[in-house]
């Protein structure tokens, strides 16, 4: 059940620094000196442990978006070379923004071992119809990776592989709150995966490994910053929290703001999924909030009074906030706030 992940997204402030990146995968500037790395990634379910580690951090400045990658790989394998393939087909490290936290119109980003990019941007989740706009891209964007070992090459152990990466804001504005970079203390929904496919070795070359009775390729492991509940990183509301400082990295620290109405967002997602488990079992959406359980969803240092108008085949639920906000959400996964 997509509820059962009590609701702890990670948080981090992101620093900026002092001047331009060089993009080289080597993360050998003061500036990547000075910001901690975060903790390991974990299984994208929350539960199991992955068996390698993977960590990332963040920069920015008045031009990019900075993210870096350490990945520990003893057999570092890539193939695809063609910008926009399929590149989870690969081993792969993958960035999601939503930069307005409502769920829609959000970014992804993938990069395999050697350094080729897919970028797409999804008006809705897939969930909720999508679709994904292939034809998207991150004009400007910069990304290189360093291998520690060997690419390619079975017979060797590798340590594994870093990747920079620098998106500008000029691309990443498009879908943010007043189509501009954020400011100060602004926060933006993010999470970081890690697709890790089972190699074996035949004819001196990397294969994916396959299973037996069917032939296929066995699936493959996705790690994660922030778990998901489920495998699907196509939840938005799962993904972590971003909060951008404009303190340099290393000068100063930024306690991050937890905005509290994130509470009410949550209890209202809860109605949410169980309006969608109504909607597979009946074909339509429940009109009666008792139908959904809502007297058994709480929320901390609030009371939860969330109210429901249903039509044939849409809704709005909302609820009362912290702070004179009103929190609503729809049958198409939106989320947002309006204050009196």
């Amino acid at each position: 059940m997509l509820e059962t992940l009590p609701f702890a997204p990670q948080r981090v402030v992101c620093y900026r620094t002092a001047s331009p990146l060089v993009i080289d995968g080597r993360l050998d500037e003061p500036a990547w000196r000075a910001t901690a790395w975060s903790e390991p990634f974990v299984d994208i379910d929350g539960v199991q442990q992955p068996r390698l580690a993977t960590r990332v951090k963040m920069l920015w400045d008045d031009r990019f978006f900075y993210v870096a990658a350490e990945l520990e790989e003893p057999d570092v394998w890539a193939t695809l070379t063609e910008r926009d393939a399929v590149i989870f087909q690969d081993n792969d490290f993958e960035v999601f923004i939503d930069p307005q936290g409502d769920t829609h119109a959000y970014y992804e980003l993938e990069v395999n071992a050697l350094g080729t990019v897919w970028d797409l941007m999804l008006i809705r989740p897939y969930r909720d119809g999508g679709p994904a706009i292939h034809a998207w891209d991150i004009a400007g964007i910069q990304a290189a990776v360093q291998v520690r070992g060997t690419l390619n090459r079975p017979g060797d152990r590798d340590e594994g592989w870093t990747v920079e990466i620098a998106m500008p804001w000029s691309i990443l504005r498009e879908a943010a709150p007043g189509r501009r970079p954020p400011r100060d203390r602004e926060q933006w929904r993010v999470n970081f995966s890690r697709v890790q496919w089972a190699l074996d070795v035949r004819d001196g070359a990397y294969v994916k490994r396959r299973d037996s009775p069917t032939g296929k390729p066995l699936p493959e492991d996705n790690w994660v910053w922030s778990p998901q509940g489920a495998i699907n990183m196509h939840m938005p509301e799962r993904w972590g929290f971003v909060q951008f400082s404009d303190a340099t990295a290393g000068t100063k620290v930024t306690p991050f703001a937890e905005d509290r109405n994130e509470r009410v967002k949550w209890a209202l997602r809860r109605l949410y999924y169980r309006q969608r488990e109504f909607n597979a079992r009946h074909g339509r959406y429940a009109a009666d909030l008792a139908a959904l359980g809502a007297a058994g969803i709480e929320v901390e240092d609030l009371e939860f009074r969330p109210a429901l108008e249903v039509t044939g085949s849409m809704y709005e639920m909302s609820a009362p906030g912290f702070d004179g906000a009103t929190v609503h959400i729809r049958q198409d996964s939106l989320v947002w706030v309006t204050r009196r």
